[in-house]
């Protein structure tokens, strides 16, 4: 982890750590809380505890039995706690610190061990739980312990120097393979962390043992390492080198082949300068000449050592001045429970971005630029690259990405939109490495974000692995029931892959366990019966299901004009009786006059449209005008065709229109139709259609269409939430 100071180490009281250099003043941004939001809103039960992550599960207290007898009295009360909201991190706290008060062992052990599994990034709790089992005199747990902790947070350069001390305290060094397994550590530790910003507390570690055990040649080479590395104290280390060269023979800190390349540059040096001082003069005889000692070589060569070095550290300053601004904006390189203020989000992606783009620098320059137009690059830039990569200057490049990806992933690590951009920029390279961020993201830091599992599980899908996407769905499911969205997701997962009995239990289940939620029983009911309709080409039994919904919610708009639309869409030979029996199953339900009003102009449309006698499209007229006269005088408006306008319609769930407040009744009276129209054959039509009344004016209106937004009641890009 980037920047540990050392003043992070202490923890509060709480466990609890603070940055005191953020602004007050400064906005926060909660990460986001899809869960509880999506579970309000879909009627869906309280979420249960998300399942533990298992992917740093420490087997350190299985099977063993309590050492110090039985657990604190109020232990079992601060675990349920802690377990009931596994989101609170207060409780955790309260229950490591309480463990920690009683000292007891067994307790302390079962607590840190649940507290990292679902929060691995605090590295502090590490370093307890290591100093815990030393402490106990269980020395090889504690190396245990820190193992585990490493692979959980890789990038923390404070738990890498914690454990390279512990193994420090605890080998024997007068072995010689303590000194390899110490040297083998601090590789791994440079190669996990090294190329972190601030990774220069471990570099410096590395070389002051390097020292102590007399290699000076290895501890040039760890110099010649972290110089060709950005970290914030670059000149410093510079410093040290130059004096680490000045206080040793060049011998005694070069390898071999460096040595003796440096050392005939340093004669031949020599030469050209003495020869340039001896012009004019008379030349020596043959074997009169001498040649230097490497004892008078030696200040030549720390020259020609230094300007080698000092290349590179030019090189080396300009990628840590890019860099510098970004490393400063970041306030909180740590994880923490407590929101980031919008300022440090922007600051992340801003870096983010910007190490995107540098990607064609550095190591990887040669493969990018073959695919990039010459003239995107001017010659001043190319030699500033070509420089860099020739002083082996870690610049640019996949892996100083991937570095402040994980970086940002720690800091961020509650939000989603990270985990995102970092799939995304992994996806294209490795599927495998892809799927590993899912998961960490989802069994770990966001097992209670539903919608980082349903990208994972479209992610499985798109890559077409149907077992582990289905896997995906269900597990979420399982720990956050109640979720409208993972059901559907669920059910349209099947419909895809075929499997449409599947996805027609899926949705009938549903059904089935929201009887007790009216508007949720209504809203799959609609979902259900689509599919019935329109994929399993089914008619009676979608009609069924709506018929069904019907009789538990049969003042729900949307189911009768979803009955409706059912009837309309059969054909009109055998479907006029269904049309008008919906009708009139409307009518008689308890919805608002104006929604009655729009199924009785839905009706009479119909038996316009499709009726198959004249007597049948005025009887049908007749009850439509009684039904207005029984509404009262404000809703005549939509007889002389002033009915809704479409852009007044709300529309809810799959474009069902729903009524919009009233609008002020025109000035166009009513025309009552008081004699039926003569014969339409072979007469005036005109005249004809004047019989009609008012029948006619308002049937030419445009906003006839009114009714508009329900003849698209089936769209399916609504969303996935009925209104609560």
């Amino acid at each position: 982890m980037a920047a540990e100071g050392s003043d992070l180490e202490d923890l509060s009281s709480n466990g609890l750590m603070e940055d005191p250099s953020a602004p007050e003043a400064m906005e926060a941004v909660q990460p986001p809380t899809e869960m509880e939001e999506a579970s309000e809103e879909n009627g869906g039960e309280e979420a249960s505890e998300a399942a533990a992550a298992t992917a740093y599960n420490m087997p350190l207290v299985e099977n063993e039995e309590e050492e110090d007898g039985e657990l604190p009295v109020d232990f079992d009360r601060l675990w349920k706690l802690a377990h009931d909201n596994p989101q609170d991190f207060s409780s955790w706290t309260d229950l490591l610190q309480y463990s920690e008060q009683e000292s007891h062992m067994t307790a302390s052990r079962r607590a840190l061990v649940a507290f990292l599994a679902r929060y691995p990034l605090c590295y502090g709790y590490w370093k307890k739980f290591a100093d815990l089992e030393r402490r106990a005199g269980y020395t090889n747990k504690a190396q245990e312990v820190c193992v585990q902790g490493l692979k959980a947070i890789p990038l923390s350069v404070d738990l890498w120097i914690h454990y390279i001390n512990l193994l420090l305290g605890t080998l024997n060094m007068n072995l010689p393979e303590s000194s390899q397994r110490i040297r083998s550590a601090f590789e791994e530790a440079v190669v996990a962390a090294g190329l972190d910003f601030h990774s220069d507390r471990l570099w410096e570690l590395y070389i002051e043992w390097e020292k102590e055990q007399g290699d000076m040649k290895a501890a040039t080479g760890v110099y010649d390492r972290v110089l060709r590395i950005p970290t914030q104290l670059y000149s410093s280390h510079y410093e040290k080198f130059k004096t680490h060269l000045n206080a040793h023979a060049p011998k005694d800190v070069l390898s071999a082949e460096e040595y003796e390349g440096l050392l005939e540059e340093s004669k031949q040096s020599h030469k050209t300068e003495k020869s340039e001082l001896a012009e004019g003069e008379d030349e020596l005889p043959p074997g009169e000449e001498k040649e230097p000692t490497e004892e008078e070589l030696i200040p030549k060569m720390r020259e020609l050592l230094l300007a080698r070095r000092e290349k590179v550290y030019q090189d080396l300053e300009g990628e840590v001045r890019k860099r510098w601004n970004f490393e400063e904006a970041i306030k909180r390189p740590y994880f923490h429970v407590k929101p980031l203020d919008r300022t440090q989000l922007r600051a992340w992606h801003s870096y983010l971005d910007w190490e995107l783009t540098q990607l064609g620098g550095g190591e990887e320059k040669e493969v990018k630029t073959e695919t990039e137009p010459e003239a995107m690059e001017g010659q001043e830039e190319e030699e500033k690259e070509e420089g860099s990569k020739s002083s082996g200057i870690v610049a640019g490049g996949d892996r100083r990405v991937r570095i402040l990806f994980e970086r940002c992933l720690i800091a961020c690590a509650l939000y989603e939109e990270f985990w995102t951009k970092y799939v995304q920029y992994l996806e294209p390279q490795s599927l495998d490495e892809a799927r590993g961020v899912f998961r960490r993201a989802c069994e770990i830091h966001l097992a209670h974000k539903h919608t980082m599992h349903l990208q994972w599980a479209t992610f499985e899908e798109r890559h077409g692995d149907l077992t582990e996407a289905r896997r995906v769905l269900e597990s979420l499911e399982t720990s956050i029931p109640g979720l409208t969205m993972v059901r559907l997701r669920r059910a349209g997962l099947e419909r895809r892959a075929g499997q449409l009995d599947e996805s027609e239990a899926l949705l009938r289940d549903a059904v089935a366990q929201a009887k007790e939620t009216p508007h949720l029983h209504a809203f799959y009911s609609i979902k259900l019966a689509r599919l019935l309709l329109k994929l399993c080409k089914n008619p009676s039994k979608a009609r069924g299901v709506l018929q069904e919904a019907l009789e538990i919610s049969p003042d729900n708009g949307k189911l009768h004009l979803n009955l409706l639309e059912l009837e309309v869409s059969g054909d009109p030979r055998g479907s006029a009786e269904g049309v008008q029996q919906c009708v009139t199953r409307a009518l008689a339900a308890p919805l608002s006059p104006r929604t009655k009003i729009l199924f009785s102009q839905r009706g009479l449309q119909y038996a316009e449209d499709y009726g198959t006698s004249v007597q049948s499209v005025l009887t049908v007229y007749e009850e439509h005008q009684k039904l207005l006269k029984e509404l009262g005088n404000k809703k005549r408006g939509a007889e002389n065709g002033d009915s809704e306008d479409p852009e007044k319609m709300s529309k809810g769930e799959d474009c069902s229109a729903v009524p919009a407040p009233p609008q002020a009744p025109p000035s166009m009276p009513h025309v009552p139709m008081t004699t039926p129209p003569p014969p339409m054959m072979g007469g005036d039509m005109t005249a004809a259609h004047a019989g009609y009344g008012g029948y006619g004016s308002w049937y030419q209106q445009q906003q006839y269409g009114g009714y508009g937004g329900y003849q698209q009641p089936w769209n399916y890009n609504q969303g996935y939430y009925p209104p609560s």
